[in-house]
This record gives C-alpha cells, sequence and structure tokens, in this order.
C-alpha cells in the first residue's frame, strides 16, 4: 500500500502558522514523525498559508530533505507551484506531482503540462490525476470513469507510463447533504478503472476529505480505507499518525494475501 502523509498541508494550523513564522522544527517534526510511521510520501501542499505559494512550497520541500529522504508528492493544482516545488526537490528519492484534473475551463492543457514536468522530473516521477474536467467534479459513477479513461488514453498517447499514473476518483464528504451515495460511487468506479490499462494504473484517494465535517472519522476513514483496499485501490492520502488506521492497512494486506501471516504481523507491517 502506497500511504502518502498528509500533515504537512498549510490548512492544519500549526504548519500554516510554521510557514509564516519560517520555523523549519514544526516542519521537520512532521516530516520525521510520518516518516517513522510509515509513510511512503510525504504531501507537501502550502494551501493558504503563503501569499507567494511558490516560495513557500521551496520553503518546505529544503526544510523537509534536511531531515529525511522520504519522497515527496508535491501537492497544487497550480503548475508554477509544482515546478518551483521541482526546483528543489531531489527527484530521483521519487516524487508525485499532486494533482491534476483532465482539463479546465481556464487551461485545456493542464495535464498535459504535468505530464511534461514529470518526465522532465526524471523516470520516477509519477502523477496524480483527479477524475475532473471542465465541468466540475462528477457526481455519477460512468462519468468518473469515462474521465478516467479519457486520462489513461491521453496518458498512452503522450507515452507516459501507467504505471506513473495515479487515479483518484475524487470521495466527497459523508455529511454533506445527498452525499452518502458518494462511497459506493467511488467503489463502482474503482471496480471499473482497474480494468482500463494493463498494468493498470494505481488508485488513489484523498482519504480524510471523506469524514470532514463527522464526528466519528477516524472511524469512518478506517471502515472506508478497509473497503477500498478490497476492491483495488492500492494508495491513499492519510493521516499515518493513526495508528488504529494504520492497523487496518496492516491488517487488510494481510486478509488480502499481500503480507504473510503471523501472530506478530501488526508489528512486522509496521516495523517494514
Amino acid at each position: 500500500m502506497i500511504l502518502i502523509g498528509e500533515r504537512i498541508n498549510g490548512m492544519f494550523t500549526n504548519v500554516k502558522q510554521a510557514i509564516a513564522d519560517k520555523d523549519k522544527k514544526v516542519i521537520q517534526d512532521l516530516a520525521k514523525k510520518q516518516t517513522d510511521a510509515g509513510a511512503t510520501y510525504l504531501d507537501v501542499n502550502v494551501g493558504t498559508a503563503a501569499a507567494d505559494q511558490e516560495a513557500a512550497m521551496q520553503w518546505l520541500v529544503e526544510s523537509i530533505q534536511e531531515t529525511c529522504s522520504t519522497p515527496l508528492s508535491l501537492d497544487s493544482q497550480k503548475p508554477a507551484v509544482i515546478a518551483a516545488g521541482l526546483k528543489a526537490v531531489n527527484a530521483e528519492n521519487g516524487v508525485i506531482l499532486n494533482s491534476t484534473p483532465l482539463n479546465k475551463k481556464s487551461d485545456e492543457k493542464i495535464f498535459d503540462k504535468y505530464m511534461e514536468m514529470a518526465d522532465n522530473a526524471g523516470p520516477k516521477a509519477c502523477i496524480i490525476t483527479l477524475t475532473m474536467d471542465k465541468n466540475g467534479v462528477p457526481q455519477d459513477i460512468d462519468t468518473r470513469v469515462a474521465i478516467a479513461a479519457d486520462i489513461v488514453s491521453k496518458a498512452m498517447e503522450k507515452g507516459f507510463d501507467s504505471q506513473r499514473l495515479f487515479i483518484d476518483p475524487i470521495i466527497l464528504p459523508v455529511k454533506v447533504p445527498n452525499a452518502q451515495v458518494q462511497p459506493g460511487n467511488i467503489l463502482a468506479a474503482i471496480d471499473q478503472i482497474r480494468y482500463l490499462s494493463e498494468p493498470a494504473p494505481h488508485m488513489t484517494i484523498g482519504l480524510s476529505n471523506l469524514s470532514q465535517g463527522a464526528t466519528e472519522r477516524s472511524l469512518i476513514n478506517r471502515v472506508f480505507l478497509a473497503m477500498a483496499i478490497a476492491r483495488g485501490m492500492d494508495s491513499a492520502i492519510v493521516d499515518v499518525l493513526d495508528q488504529d488506521l494504520m492497523n487496518v492497512v496492516a491488517t487488510s494486506e494481510m486478509l488480502m494475501n499481500k503480507q504473510i501471516y503471523s501472530d506478530s504481523f501488526l508489528k512486522v507491517y509496521s516495523g517494514g
């Protein structure tokens, strides 16, 4: 399971303050804790924490890389912010460009720009692409799958390896009115998207979006994560510091025969 640690995000109060104060310690502590907890990548998202998002992205990347070599996921829908992060990132460790829709009303070629930046960054650079286009976030299964098919087709046309592609079917908060049907739609979309190419693109979601505003956030996230893993999802942007959530990942992978069972399988997973 490819786990992308979500905590270095300007939407969190402590990260926003650290960016404003140029306090490396807060950022570096989060980088180290998430790495120790099992993050495969660390998501790096300036959010609205700085007026100059490009400079803030570079500072975050440099600060993190001073203390750990965990691959980074540069998170912005602004190509200029991604490009700024790429100037500082050590792409030899691997890097994800997170994230781009298929297209936007203001930029029909945005997906092409992300593929070009990934290719320039090297063969280990991947992209998270949203099942979203200039018409916005789809609410039904068929449109999600159709957009995913267009993403895969365009990547193949450009010679972009499907194994460097992560498709995000966009999970919506379950608490929003009329949104309770969406988790089932996501699972049904995953069932179909994973057959769009051989080998299949990776499947990922921003898991915490599901429980936004809800009371039992960790429980909702844990249950849906197990359901999605069973349907073929192999990546997620998650709070890796939530130990109960990490135990669900370990148990799901063991039950899916992706990890060898032993009585201490949780310890083995967390140590591996």
